[in-house]
């Protein structure tokens, strides 16, 4: 029991003691308007072993704005400019090429094949339409009982290669293998309707035969008139037709047997 009151002396004994501490108690009251001018002679710093935020430590004078509309610093003006560059910059859909209103156009333009192509909007390698009438083509070939993707896919390199090298003999200034790709696949479109009319009644016959001649001579016009018009190659619109309709007739094949 004694070492026990031995460690408890031990571990509070200090040389502050209770009348110290009564001492300091009515000393405050009297020091305290001292202490309170001395903080506003110095701006009321803190301590210096004390912990005070940045924001304490400026002047009064520092500060020359008002309550909600605080004074503009070079880091708010470079946050500001960060901001603002986010609202200069261009749609997602722009920067990775896809324009829904020339995909508009140009499957209109598809669709008329008397109504003039702008040469302009066509010469752009926009292959969101063409995979989109790509894949319209197999899925109602799918719906018909025919699983042809692979022949689809194949036979639209091959015609895009084939087509590529033909309009650059053809042609002075010459095309890229995304135009040709991106012309094609959009006059790829009446070929759809063929094969979403045979899901109603089968094509194995005469109707099913002019209809498919009629589509064929419907998708080379207008690949013909697309190309003229991209590649300025007036006068030669027959001879772009003809390999045009030997590659869309193979799509026809498909389509009827």
């Amino acid at each position: 029991m004694s070492n026990f009151d031995q460690f408890h002396v031990d571990f509070y004994q200090s040389n502050y003691t209770i009348d110290d501490q009564e001492e300091d108690c009515k000393s405050y009251g009297s020091n305290e308007n001292l202490c309170g001018r001395r903080m506003s002679q110095t701006g009321e710093q803190p301590p210096a072993g004390a912990f005070a935020p940045s924001e304490m430590l400026l002047t009064s004078q520092s500060y020359t704005g008002q309550i909600l509309q605080p004074t503009y610093s070079p880091n708010n003006l470079s946050h500001l400019s960060y901001a603002d560059g986010f609202d200069e910059e261009p749609p997602l859909l722009e920067e990775l090429g896809i324009n829904f209103e020339h995909i508009w156009q140009k499957t209109l333009t598809v669709l008329n094949p008397m109504k003039p192509a702008d040469g302009s909007i066509m010469n752009e390698t926009d292959l969101t339409g063409p995979m989109i009438f790509c894949l319209a083509l197999g899925a109602t070939l799918l719906l018909a009982g025919k699983v042809h993707f692979g022949y689809v896919y194949g036979m639209s390199v091959i015609g895009c290669l084939a087509m590529h090298a033909l309009l650059n003999l053809m042609s002075i200034p010459g095309v890229s293998h995304g135009c040709v790709a991106s012309v094609l696949g959009y006059c790829l479109l009446p070929m759809v309707i063929l094969s979403s009319s045979a899901l109603v009644f089968s094509l194995q016959g005469i109707l099913g035969t002019l209809l498919a001649l009629f589509i064929i001579g419907w998708c080379s016009l207008s690949a013909s008139k697309i190309f003229t018009s991209a590649l300025a190659m007036e006068g030669q619109q027959l001879l772009i037709a003809y390999p045009c309709a030997l590659l869309y007739g193979l799509f026809a094949l498909l389509t009827v047997f």
